[in-house]
């Protein structure tokens, strides 16, 4: 690839992986909406979800079943499956720490992604990669304070997600060699609809009904950002490096704390701020310095 060509790749990743974290967080604030505010119960509003982002996407595409064909559903089942594990534990954490302090942790992700992308995907992580990554995660420190009385056992539920959806994401960025984006994102959302279903029927799990105008349409537009934010990551890996894509991964976060103080009036403690600061400040710097590193190579 030549290198004005890489850098144009890079950049789109990297706002595509931006977007998609900004997408996740309005997801994020609808779902804690219809189930805190309008009383549905998390497997079903998780099961509708899912349900509408795959009804939503298949159309889109326009190849209609063309995109389920795949020699790799062994792949696609293990990519799930770590996906699943990771919003169980999601789940654990969220009923036991603050909201604002479990997405915290879960920027604890693109540090295991980055290990692993040295690792598993042999893929050069630079220096300035690996400080932009230790710059977010000092980050994400400051906001979860592990030093302080109110750290227990408890938050280990998040890193545990944490290191499920590393997992996922590099399951993804491996399978970017021979699938498509469409293809990774229609089994996700298929494989997962099915799964929801089964959990939201299970005894005292809620069912499928939701009652209130303000619960099914936030439910339908948490359904259509799910689809379009799952493509959207799915082309970041398909475009850029699975290491250079983690620090904008980090931008999520204030998105996920702006949008609560919105919806929810949390305002969290100044720590919160100099963490978002620190995280944000990671990935612009680690843009302009790839860009200035491609730049210099011409």
């Amino acid at each position: 690839m030549m290198p004005h060509l890489a850098i144009r790749s890079a950049s789109r990743g990297a706002l595509l992986m931006v977007a998609a974290g900004a997408m996740f967080a309005c997801v994020n604030t609808m779902l804690q909406y219809v189930t805190m505010k309008g009383g549905v119960a998390a497997p079903t509003a998780t099961f509708w979800q899912y349900g509408i982002a795959l009804l939503a996407l298949l159309p889109w595409q326009g190849s209609g079943l063309a995109a389920f064909a795949t020699r790799r559903l062994p792949a696609h089942v293990l990519r799930v499956a770590f996906g699943v594990g990771g919003v169980q534990l999601w789940g654990f954490g969220l009923a036991h720490v603050p909201i604002w302090q479990a997405i915290s942790l879960i920027m604890l992700s693109p540090f295991f992604v980055t290990i692993g992308a040295a690792l598993l995907l042999r893929e050069k992580v630079t220096a300035a990669r690996w400080l932009a990554v230790l710059v977010g995660f000092a980050g994400g420190a400051v906001i979860l304070a592990p030093w302080s009385d109110a750290f227990t056992l408890w938050t280990l539920a998040p890193v545990g997600a944490a290191a499920l959806w590393a997992a996922a994401s590099l399951m993804t960025k491996r399978m970017t060699a021979t699938e498509t984006p469409a293809t990774l994102t229609l089994y996700l959302l298929a494989l997962l609809t099915p799964l929801n279903f089964a959990l939201a029927l299970l005894p005292n799990a809620g069912g499928l009904a939701v009652t209130g105008i303000d619960a099914i349409l936030a439910l339908i537009v948490a359904g259509l950002l799910t689809a379009l934010a799952q493509y959207a990551l799915a082309r970041a890996y398909a475009i850029a490096d699975a290491a250079f894509l983690q620090p904008f991964d980090h931008v999520k976060l204030p998105f996920n704390v702006g949008l609560g103080i919105i919806a929810f009036g949390f305002v969290p403690p100044g720590s919160m701020w100099i963490g978002s600061g620190l995280i944000i400040a990671a990935s612009l710097w680690l843009l302009a310095e790839e860009a200035r590193g491609e730049r210099t190579a011409v």
